[in-house]
């Protein structure tokens, strides 16, 4: 927060207007949309997940369709192909981007296909910030004409090729919950490309009331848009997105340095100029294998037991116990990067007080283990080290 949030939540409260509408709302949705080269239009929700409920909807989903979903990604990503009875078809990573692999992507809908049940539609995740391969999945999609919801919850401030993330898909998804890059505290938005189709995601937001003097009702509604305190939050949240990111990407060039020379650690970045990430989260791989046996694991109880927080990346959905029994292609890609994967602090308000407690962690870890050489935040391995692991 930096202050204006209260300014025009204060607006809302002179105006008694806190409810699922009202200025805010509306001003907040052309905030977006400005910020996305007014490229597209957007409805504000009340939160990613039901962004991606609607957008679903929108799409023609129904009970027994068949959904593409990336497995590597948060739960929320696949909960709602589920909410319409819907069937979540299960797909692995690629190792540049972590993110939908196109060859496994396509196998699948061909699969689909043998088996008369052609996917209604691909769910694509920005996997913390990092675009996927827009251009390859996008040629896919075209090819079976299979429509794609984008989630881009947390990829706000990330572009590929220049262009937004968000307004890549049929539909997008935003997220605006307390975790991510900006928030509203909770909330999301859908993206669409038409007038026509953001009415109808608020027409379905508020309850699917038809235009009648009384309250009628010829189709299931959603209690799902945002209120105008949420709003307000939205409006000063937007005027730091900026800020956000580039305190984001300091992090990230911040770990980077710290891990540079050190032998089984890699942190996850975007494959080259192209991809421009937020960097939400910092992540890294730990092989142990390279590391003389220091795991993941190692690093997160250690920074834990100095109160700092850090967690396993998502779990693939094709092994969450909800999802084991729908069908799933590819290798063990987004598995092994499941095994080796840390989420590290990341905050854009992270002190240079913070960081230097965190690299003291880092470097009291690979010390302990390696008999590591430290100057500074730059990491030297030891020659009998390199030896064993050439070896």
């Amino acid at each position: 927060m930096r202050g204006n949030e209260q300014k025009f939540i204060k607006e809302a409260f002179d105006a008694n207007w806190v409810a699922p509408m009202g200025s805010n709302v509306n001003l907040f949705e052309n905030d977006l949309k400005t910020y996305l080269n007014n490229a597209v239009h957007v409805a504000a929700l009340s939160s990613g997940t039901a962004a991606i409920h609607l957008g679903l909807l929108i799409l023609g989903i129904k009970e027994g369709d068949e959904v593409i979903c990336q497995s590597l990604t948060f739960a929320a990503s696949a909960n709602p192909i589920l909410y319409i009875k819907a069937i979540p078809i299960f797909i692995d990573s690629e190792i540049d981007t972590w993110n939908l692999c196109p060859i496994a992507l396509e196998e699948a809908i061909i699969d689909r296909i043998k088996l008369g049940k052609k996917p209604k539609a691909i769910i694509t995740v920005h996997l913390y910030g990092n675009p996927y391969k827009v251009e390859a999945v996008r040629s896919i999609a075209n090819k079976y004409q299979i429509p794609i919801l984008e989630d881009a919850a947390e990829a706000l401030g990330s572009s590929y090729n220049g262009k937004k993330c968000g307004t890549f898909g049929d539909i997008g998804v935003l997220s605006f919950n307390g975790n991510k890059i900006i928030t509203t505290s909770g909330g999301g938005a859908l993206i669409c490309h038409s007038e026509a189709l953001k009415s109808r995601a608020i027409f379905l937001a508020t309850q699917s009331k038809d235009d009648a003097l009384h309250y009628e009702h010829s189709e299931i509604g959603f209690n799902y848009r945002l209120s105008n305190i949420s709003a307000s939050i939205g409006r000063g949240q937007m005027e730091i997105l900026d800020e956000h990111v580039h305190l984001r990407r300091n992090m990230q060039a911040f770990y980077k340095k710290l891990f540079e020379n050190v032998p089984g650690v890699s942190v996850y970045e975007t494959p080259n100029e192209d991809y421009f990430s937020n960097h939400w989260l910092s992540v890294l791989t730990i092989n142990p294998h390279e590391t003389n046996g220091i795991f993941n694991s190692d690093l997160m109880f250690e920074l834990e037991s100095e109160n700092i927080e850090c967690r396993p990346i998502w779990k693939p959905l094709h092994l969450q116990p909800l999802y084991k029994d729908f069908p799933y292609y590819g290798d063990t890609t987004a598995e092994n990067l499941f095994e080796q994967g840390l989420c590290l602090p990341s905050g854009s308000n992270t002190t240079e007080e913070e960081k230097e407690r965190i690299q003291n962690v880092i470097e009291r870890v690979f010390r302990a283990k390696n008999k590591i050489i430290i100057k500074g935040s730059v990491i030297l391995q030891s020659e009998r080290i390199r030896a064993k692991i050439t070896q």
